[in-house]
């Protein structure tokens, strides 16, 4: 008589058959490897919150990228730090800000594809994603800032913008821009699911990026609502967007298979520093195996259902891959 937890256990039995069975596989196409510069700094600088993630001074740009390629770095997700912040942040479009300068610097040594971040929380003195007015942020005149990066952005040669500050409109307001400006071919990844959550201090420690006086309530998602998210995607890919993102990842796992079910463009998800920093703090204190944590939380966002893993373990995962 057969009996199915006999064809099971037989499966398991060889490490052959066993590897050949695996139904959900990481790719190095799979990654993207956020980066910071900071153009206050002459020299690498590392955040203690974030073991292992550098900061790089401008100039390094050109050698980063060359490296990163060398690595087998296939895309990059870029994030600027200027030394000078202002309520309107300024910077965020300026021909000369920092993300702009790396991107060109970037592109200049390398074919990686170079996806910039567009937002503001780096660059406005009051931390928050857009232009304050009234103590909160100001949807509308937001979205005229958004056209601005994204137009600066594109025209410093990013491959690909990805907006996340979560503005209502914000996908239909800098696709016009684009397509306005002569950049019809820059595609949208929008962070179109990015939750109010609690995994983003680290990041915020990188970019000296923690909002004051009103919180991000007001325009990131409650991290109780998955239908919000599901109609946040949708009304994105209305307005153009060509990717969605989920942000952050894990504690989202259901939103990601959710919209990998129901959406007909790529998922993207997004594995935050507070995600990080968890696996790399229990690994520290000897709680768990970070090698095999970090595979096993990437696996899981995957199987999930992204098509695109945004994860500061990108270096790690491909010498795992063995590129």
């Amino acid at each position: 008589m057969m009996f199915p937890r006999d064809r099971m256990r037989r499966r398991r039995a060889s490490g052959g058959v066993a590897r050949m069975l695996t139904e959900t596989r990481l790719h190095p196409d799979d990654f993207v490897l956020p980066v910071f510069f900071d153009e206050s700094l002459d020299s690498v600088r590392f955040t203690g919150s974030m073991p292992g993630v550098p900061t790089y001074p401008l100039g390094d740009a050109p050698k980063v990228a060359e490296r990163l390629r060398s690595a087998g770095v296939n895309a990059v997700m870029v994030f600027g730090i200027p030394r000078h912040k202002d309520p309107e942040g300024s910077g965020a479009s300026s021909e000369d800000g920092v993300a702009q300068r790396a991107i060109r610097g970037m592109g200049a040594s390398s074919d990686l594809l170079l996806i910039a971040d567009l937002c503001m929380c780096e660059y406005t003195d009051h931390g928050h994603c857009g232009v304050l007015s009234g103590g909160r942020v100001d949807n509308d005149l937001t979205l005229l800032r958004y056209r601005e990066i994204a137009e600066s952005l594109a025209d410093a040669g990013a491959h690909m913008v990805a907006p996340s500050g979560m503005m209502d409109g914000q996908v239909a307001s800098i696709r016009d821009a684009l397509d306005g400006s002569g950049h019809k071919d820059v595609p949208i990844m929008a962070y179109s699911a990015k939750f109010c959550s609690s995994f983003y201090g680290p990041f915020r420690d990188i970019a000296h990026s923690v909002p004051s006086g009103c919180g991000r309530e007001a325009y990131q998602m409650n991290p109780a609502n998955g239908r919000e998210a599901m109609s946040e995607m949708r009304m994105d890919i209305e307005e153009g967007a060509d990717i969605v993102m989920v942000k952050p990842a894990m504690p989202y796992l259901d939103v990601i298979k959710q919209a990998r079910t129901e959406l007909s463009v790529p998922v993207a998800a997004y594995q935050v520093s507070g995600e990080y920093a968890m696996i790399k703090a229990a690994a520290a204190n000897g709680w768990l195996d970070e090698r095999r944590a970090m595979m096993e939380s990437l696996i899981s966002i995957k199987r999930a259902g992204a098509d695109i893993l945004v994860s500061y373990f990108t270096e790690d995962v491909l010498k795992e891959l063995g590129r």
